[in-house]
């Protein structure tokens, strides 16, 4: 296979698993719907700058990282669970309502990012996917492993950005519809709330079987 061939066979792959929904979708679309444009696409900034962290790791302690993962596997999980569970908890304790100035956010926007960019790297399942996917993509024939990292990287940027882009805008437009409705957009929040705090406890039941089956 050529690298050509291997970077067309990655672009794919990545694509596949950042459309399946979950936890990092749910937060942009969240942020979309309560926040507008702007807080959509600034969670969408927070999903890559921590698939760019999950490019380094790939790409430097792909090696190392993957002897250890069955012992990190079990908490990285329960951290990630308990962090998204904790984000749907007060999602579902919130009375957020739409305003009509367009981007405005309950949320300050920093603090979106950050959110953003802990619910990335807390999610365990990309760190399972690093550690089974890069080092097939990865290789001495196809150059420095740091520019084929770079490469790498920069499909995964560039896929996220255009997937949960699209998703912001969606959510920001979808929003506009709830304009002047208050109670509509409380519960579409606490929906969601709900929704993660699902995820979060499927996750953490799957994971732990997943463990427990391998040990």
């Amino acid at each position: 296979m050529s690298y050509a061939d291997s970077l067309w066979l990655f672009l794919l792959l990545i694509a596949g698993i950042i459309v399946v929904p979950g936890m990092d979708m749910l937060y942009v679309m969240a942020n979309g719907l309560t926040g507008g444009r702007k807080a959509g696409l600034t969670a969408t900034a927070g999903m890559v700058a921590g698939g760019a962290v999950h490019t380094l790791y790939g790409t430097v302690g792909t090696g190392l990282l993957a002897a250890l993962a069955p012992k990190l596997f079990l908490p990285l999980l329960v951290a990630g669970a308990l962090y998204m569970a904790w984000i749907g908890y007060t999602l579902v304790r919130s009375s957020i309502t739409v305003d009509t100035v367009e981007g405005a956010s309950p949320v300050p926007l920093p603090t979106v990012f950050r959110r953003a960019v802990l619910t990335c790297l807390m999610n365990p399942k990309a760190y399972l996917f690093v550690i089974a996917v890069y080092p097939q993509f990865i290789r001495p024939e196809y150059g420095p492993f740091w520019q084929q990292g770079l490469v790498l990287g920069l499909i995964t940027a560039l896929t996220q950005a255009s997937v949960y882009g699209g998703i912001a805008l969606a959510a920001s437009r979808a929003r506009g519809l709830l304009t002047g409705n208050p109670m509509a957009t409380v519960w579409v929040g606490r929906s969601v709330g709900l929704v993660l705090i699902l995820v979060a406890l499927v996750t953490a039941m799957e994971g732990a079987y997943s463990t427990a089956v391998a040990s």
